[in-house]
């Protein structure tokens, strides 16, 4: 998505100062944080700054441009389409995404309802986490997911840390899986059929249930809906070959993924964690992986150098420093 686009739903203060700031800088921001009274903050390929009146990067944050209440309201006015009742649903679960797979998460006050969150109001800070495609960084590692004795891939489970590319690197892995005609050393894949249900609209980033990323040809997307639900429904009338679905971790997941495993379809999915250990301390994902329902684990570490890929087996076992060694380039989720 080119920069001009994201920049636009910023109220005209705030996107002339973004303006200004280096193409290198704006080609590479991943989150936009305003806080009203409080400095703009930019974060790009993992450090923050704040944007001073110049509209010039700085790390003094009495340096920094504060938002106004009107910068804030004008903000929620464009995110919302000058309509906060229509995003009822999305305010309760604190964040909006915009077209464009964009995700923009809103704190202020919590207004409750028989004890539970029912939606958010004078909304003050707003973190706009920017989306975008990068092609290419799922072929240093689908060849590992490969299943040659089914023609298809390996239940696998995606793990990193926020920010650390897992979304980024399952779009890239759909388009790749459903376009197919790329060649490996012992066959020539043929695209498959790909189910995608994207509950926060990230990974394909549609606008009206069109794609906005490239996601592949032969790649069906459920968008909005909540994850599990969409799991099944994807199983009774898409009939993928492999299905995809980012940061699982409720036990309604877990059982729509059974479903899928049990159906024959293949399943690949994201969960935070730094580490396996992370995720074996969350009672839904330990289950899960003690059964060995998953065959490959990839987990993301980003650095100063690039993006470095571990690979486990389902016993949790590192595989060969060749194939768990790949590094990309840094890109983000």
């Amino acid at each position: 998505m080119k920069t001009t686009t994201w920049l636009s739903i910023f109220p005209s203060t705030i996107q002339e100062l973004l303006g200004k700031l280096h193409p290198t800088v704006l080609a590479r921001i991943e989150e936009i944080r305003v806080r009203q009274e409080r400095p703009l903050e930019v974060n790009y390929q993992g450090q923050f700054h704040y944007v001073n009146y110049r509209g010039e990067l700085t790390d003094m944050p009495g340096e920094g441009y504060l938002p106004t209440r009107e910068d804030g309201n004008r903000l929620l006015d464009f995110i919302t389409n000058h309509s906060l009742y229509t995003m009822e649903e999305e305010l309760r679960k604190g964040y909006i995404t915009i077209h464009g797979g964009h995700r923009i998460g809103l704190t202020g006050r919590a207004v409750l309802t028989k004890g539970h969150v029912d939606h958010i109001r004078d909304i003050t800070s707003f973190n706009i986490r920017i989306a975008r495609e990068l092609k290419g960084v799922g072929e240093p590692i689908l060849p590992q997911l490969l299943d040659f004795r089914q023609h298809s891939v390996q239940h696998t489970l995606i793990l990193s840390p926020p920010q650390h590319g897992k979304t980024t690197l399952i779009r890239d892995l759909a388009r790749l899986i459903s376009g197919g005609q790329w060649m490996h050393a012992e066959a020539k894949w043929k695209g498959l059929k790909v189910g995608i249900v994207d509950e926060r609209s990230e990974i394909a980033g549609c606008l009206k249930g069109v794609p906005s990323f490239d996601v592949g040809p032969r790649t069906d997307v459920l968008d909005g809906c909540p994850k599990a639900e969409g799991m099944m429904m994807m199983i009774r009338s898409m009939s993928p070959d492999v299905m995809l679905v980012d940061e699982i971790g409720r036990p309604e997941d877990a059982d729509a993924i059974r479903e899928a495993l049990h159906a024959g379809i293949r399943v690949i999915a994201t969960a935070h964690g730094s580490e396996l250990e992370d995720v074996l301390r969350r009672p839904v994902l330990n289950k899960l992986i003690s059964d060995e329902l998953f065959q490959t684990y990839v987990v993301l570490h980003r650095s100063s150098k690039g993006t470095v890929n571990r690979l486990y087996d389902a016993k949790r076992r590192l595989l060969h420093p060749l194939a768990a060694g790949v590094k990309g380039g840094s890109y983000h989720a």
